[in-house]
Parts: C-alpha cells; sequence; structure tokens
C-alpha cells in the first residue's frame, strides 16, 4: 500500500494577530540580521537569524562565563534565590510572549505552548526556593573520634546542551539548578528553536543574572562545539536531552576530563492498557501521551499496548478521538495538532506508516501529509502492528499512535522491556496491586499510572538504560550540579 498526500481535511492558518504579536517578541531579542535561519515549521518562512559562533567564540563564552561564575559562587543562598525568583516573576509576567514566541519557532499550538511556559517556569520557581535549603550532614565516626561534617560546592562551570521540542522548559530545567547550585553556564540550544532561549535568558539578566554569567552560543557546527568546550579545562559539567548517539559520543567527550554528566536520551516508551482500566480515562490519557507536541516528546507513547478484553472498544475510541483533532498552524485559532519540526519528520512518518501497513496494520485514520507549505502529517491510528516493524522498534517523534494487543500481564511486560531504552512507562489499570506491580516491573526511570503526562518539576525526571543517567527536576536536580564534600573533625579526648 503507497501512501500520499491529500487535502481532504483543511489546514487551519495562522491568526495574523497572532503572528504579529509573536513577530513583535522575536524584535526584542537582540539578534544578528545574518547567521542561522530559523523558520516557523508550519509555513518554511525565515523568521530571524542567530549567530554562528565559530570554536574561538565558543571558547570566549566559556571564558566569559567562568569568570563570572567565580563571584557567582561566594554569593549567599538567599542572593541566588532571590535573583531567580526575579527571573519567575519576569517569565510569568512576559508569558503570553513566550507563548506565543514557542508556537511561532517550534509549531506547537498556542494552548500547549501556554502549558509548557507554565511547566518551565516551574523549574524556577522550584529551584528559587530550593536554593535556601542546603543539604548537609553531621554525624560521629563510629570509634567516637571524630566528626564528620558533610557539605555541597557548586561542581564549576556548566555546559548545557538543549533540544528543539521543549525550547523553554529544557532550558530553565538545566539552568536553573546550576545557578541555585552556584555554577555559571554555556547553553547551547538547538539551531531550529534558539529564539526561546535567548528571550528567556534576555529575561533573566533583567531580572539581576550577571549578564556574563550565562552564555548563550548558537552554532552550526556543534560537533565542533562539543570538541573544543567539553575537553576545555574550566567546563567541570555537561548536560545534554537529545538522542542516544549523540547522548554517547559527548560521554566519550566527557570522560577525558572526568566532566559530571547529566544525559536524558533517547525513549521508546510502553503505554499498557489493561482490561479493567476505565475507557474514558485510558483513551484520554494515551491522547495526551502520544499527541502532546504533535507526538514529538522524549517520553510520548511509542508502543501501546493494549489487552484483547478492552482492545476493540479502546481503538474505536481512540481513532474517533484523533480524527476529530484540527490540524494547522499554532497560532490558529482551534488548531489541535501543529506542525512537525521539519521535512524529514513528515518523511519518516510517511515511512514509518508505510511499513506498518506492508506488514499488516490496520491504517484506521491519518497516515498522510498533505499539499500546503509547512510540516504537517495526519494524527495517525495503526491497529494490530507487527512487533517487528518500523513503526514498532523505532522513536517515533510523530503522532502516530502504533497499537499492538496482548493477552496477559507477564506477556506485556516481557513485550515493554524487549528494548534498549528506559526512560517512561505506561500503565492504565483500576486494580491498585497490578498498577503498583507493573510499575516496578516496568524498565523505566518514569512511570504514569492512569495518566497520560507525568513530568512536574518537583519530581526527578530521567531514565536507566539507554535512555540515559542522572535526573533534572527536583532535589535530585540540584544535587547534578554540586560537589559532595566531608570534613573530618578530630576529637581530643576530655581528661
Amino acid at each position: 500500500m503507497r501512501l500520499t498526500a491529500t487535502t481532504a481535511t483543511p489546514l487551519i492558518a495562522a491568526d495574523p494577530e497572532n503572528v504579529q504579536r509573536a513577530d513583535a517578541v522575536i524584535r526584542s531579542i537582540k539578534l544578528p540580521r545574518h547567521g542561522i535561519a530559523v523558520q516557523d515549521p508550519a509555513t518554511a518562512e525565515t523568521i530571524a537569524h542567530v549567530p554562528d559562533a565559530d570554536v574561538e567564540a565558543a571558547l570566549a563564552a566559556v571564558a566569559t562565563a567562568d569568570k563570572a561564575g567565580e563571584e557567582w559562587a561566594k554569593t549567599s543562598l538567599r542572593h541566588r534565590a532571590d535573583v531567580l525568583r526575579a527571573w519567575y516573576d519576569k517569565l510569568v509576567a512576559h508569558s503570553e510572549d513566550l507563548a506565543y514566541l514557542i508556537s511561532r519557532e517550534m509549531g506547537k499550538p498556542l494552548a500547549e505552548a501556554r502549558g509548557e511556559v507554565k511547566y518551565g517556569n516551574d523549574f524556577v520557581r522550584w529551584y528559587a526556593e530550593e536554593a535556601v535549603r542546603p543539604v548537609g550532614n553531621f554525624r560521629e565516626t563510629p570509634d567516637g573520634g571524630a566528626n564528620l561534617l558533610t557539605r555541597r560546592s557548586p561542581v564549576g562551570l556548566a555546559v548545557l546542551i538543549t533540544p528543539w521540542n521543549f525550547p523553554l522548559a529544557m532550558a530553565t530545567r538545566k539552568i536553573a539548578p546550576a545557578l541555585a547550585a552556584g555554577c555559571p553556564a554555556v547553553i547551547k540550544p538547538a539551531t531550529l528553536t534558539p529564539l526561546t532561549t535567548y528571550f528567556a535568558v534576555q529575561l533573566a539578566v533583567e531580572a539581576g543574572v550577571p549578564e556574563e554569567l550565562v552564555q548563550v552560543v548558537t552554532t552550526s557546527k556543534s560537533g565542533a562545539f562539543s570538541e573544543a568546550v567539553l575537553l576545555d579545562p574550566r567546563v567541570r559539567k555537561v548536560s545534554f536531552t537529545g538522542s542516544t548517539p549523540v547522548g554517547r559520543r559527548l560521554l566519550e567527550l566527557a570522560s577525558r576530563n572526568v566532566l559530571r554528566s547529566s544525559m536524558e536520551l533517547g525513549g521508546n516508551a510502553p503505554l499498557i492498557v489493561f482490561n479493567d482500566a476505565d475507557l474514558e480515562r485510558a483513551v484520554e490519557g494515551t491522547f495526551a501521551a502520544k499527541l502532546r507536541n504533535s507526538g514529538q516528546s522524549c517520553i510520548g507513547a511509542n508502543r501501546i499496548y493494549v489487552q484483547d478484553g478492552i482492545a476493540d472498544d479502546f481503538v474505536a475510541a481512540l481513532t474517533e478521538r484523533f480524527a476529530q483533532i484540527q490540524v494547522g498552524h499554532g497560532l490558529g485559532t482551534g488548531t489541535g495538532l501543529g506542525a512537525l519540526i521539519d521535512d524529514r519528520a513528515v518523511s519518516e512518518m510517511k515511512a514509518y506508516t508505510e511499513n506498518a501497513v506492508s506488514l499488516g496494520a490496520e491504517l484506521l485514520t491519518g497516515g498522510h501529509g498533505y499539499d500546503s507549505p509547512g510540516n504537517f502529517f495526519a494524527p495517525t491510528v495503526l491497529d494490530r502492528v507487527s512487533a517487528d516493524s518500523d513503526v514498532a522498534t523505532s522513536e517515533i517523534f510523530g503522532p502516530i499512535a502504533a497499537i499492538q494487543r496482548f493477552s496477559s500481564e507477564a506477556e506485556v511486560i516481557g513485550r515493554a522491556n524487549a528494548t534498549e531504552f528506559g526512560l517512561a512507562g505506561y500503565v492504565f489499570t483500576e486494580n491498585l496491586d497490578r498498577a503498583l506491580n507493573v510499575a516496578d516491573s516496568l524498565q523505566t526511570g518514569i512511570v504514569g499510572i492512569n495518566q497520560g503526562v507525568p513530568s512536574n518539576a518537583a519530581a526527578p525526571f530521567g531514565g536507566i538504560k539507554q535512555s540515559g543517567l542522572g535526573r533534572e527536576g527536583s532535589s535530585e536536580g540540584l544535587e547534578e550540579y554540586e560537589n559532595i564534600r566531608f570534613y573530618n573533625v578530630s576529637r581530643r579526648p576530655t581528661a
């Protein structure tokens, strides 16, 4: 079966007033007129340019941030907390500006962009509060001859490399704990969506973050950037969110200077729906876990397993829900699903669908692109997907719900864990024992139980196996930017 583009369902166009507002925000960012072109993925229109830094410029940013970090590390916890709180207030005051900007450069619907802004802002507020809760310890040695004092200190200059899919949240999730711990930072956002990072850091400076402390570097030469910066002895920490192959390469580079490393890498999330699940809740949770951000999420539901007894009703309800979504520009009125990030993503979705159908999957809705500018692919449901198909073995990163059916709990746990990845998983059941037992059995760092969006600033986000190491968010996220030290204080016995 060969699938072709169609215009059967018209795309929603952008609201001109919304576009004007987004472009006004772009004009407020200090950017060059030439450099790397940033495009609106819904129109392929160039909306701005950002600097294309060479190795020398990247190393200059390292030197600038490192110098500023010497003074920042000496500041009080309260001062850091107050500055972070001021940044949070700035972000909140500009929440609408940020949402319009995210929608324009990344493509997600405005309502989803607003959700990301709240999520991203929450990290700054969390670490403003966490900064004044230092973790230390006082203990006595077993022989009673000394006291041990443990305390935390800044790990040093942090290199932060962020992806394109959540341009605000991925930046604040890394910058905020670095600043709270007393570290300077060099942040390299993805060149597909760098504008939000530039604007957020601009607001941070307005809020009182020293201008030199957080350096934004954009470059078309990512490999050369990583080679030079991670081998610079002033750099002591790297945090990366992206693909597993790139993460492995960065870990190789980080090993040479033994850098503290946080890696949030690829995913292949299983979502399991048992016969006793609440059908409405399971459908809505799957919808959120699959189509959030047009499916372009590392924790997006990738392999959807539905037990035989509920499968027909679930598939029918999910297909109806997918078929109702309105596709279009993220700044259009009523858009429920926005553009994919680039034309390669659209080609991949077409290839995944064709491969699955060729191996026996049933295409129930979608499965096509659009004869229009921009990078659009229809929300797609595939039932009875073969476990050997590409869509079942790859990180989809698009709006395809690939459904497989199963019979028993033991069977589905084995199938769910049969992957090198271990970022997120989902369980839908009304049986509390089953929910917890299956969650314990899944080899993932995150489990959503009867919900499709488990992320929270107060939770330690991260994976296991080939999905990475380290955690972001919560108190654990602050520890990633801290060294643990202890002092052994000798006690002289009294006469």
